[in-house]
């Protein structure tokens, strides 16, 4: 039985970590860190740890229903979204997670684009 990338990198704690470098850069982005002012950042934090573990096979679940209802106010564009993934992306191999394994975490958040960008964002 194989190890998922959760339990690879050492689950919840890694995560946390990752989520955290991730923010640090969003925060500092002229392009998406508009999108987290006035955010309760411990908050987000903490769910987006819980949502990027359920992607990487962790216990953590949210239903695509809820993770486009938190979303949809943001009116998250496409540029948005790719410069959240590039950032992630960088956050990933900042923890030491392989090549192989960004692109399948990665991968995993791109399947979740069309719920998280914003309709009228073409």
């Amino acid at each position: 039985m194989s190890q998922t990338i959760y339990e690879k990198y050492g689950g919840f704690k890694t995560i946390s970590r990752i989520v955290m470098s991730f923010y640090e850069m969003a925060l500092d982005s002229d392009g998406i860190g508009v999108h987290f002012e006035d955010i309760d950042m411990p908050r987000l934090i903490d769910h987006q740890t819980k949502f990027v573990s359920s992607l990487v096979g962790g216990p953590a679940s949210f239903s695509d229903e809820r993770i486009e209802a938190v979303h949809r106010h943001l009116k998250i564009s496409h540029d948005d979204f790719d410069e959240m993934a590039e950032l992630f992306g960088e956050a990933l191999a900042m923890h030491g997670m392989s090549e192989a394994d960004i692109q399948i975490a990665l991968s995993a958040i791109e399947g979740k684009r069309a719920i998280i960008v914003a309709r009228d964002a073409a």
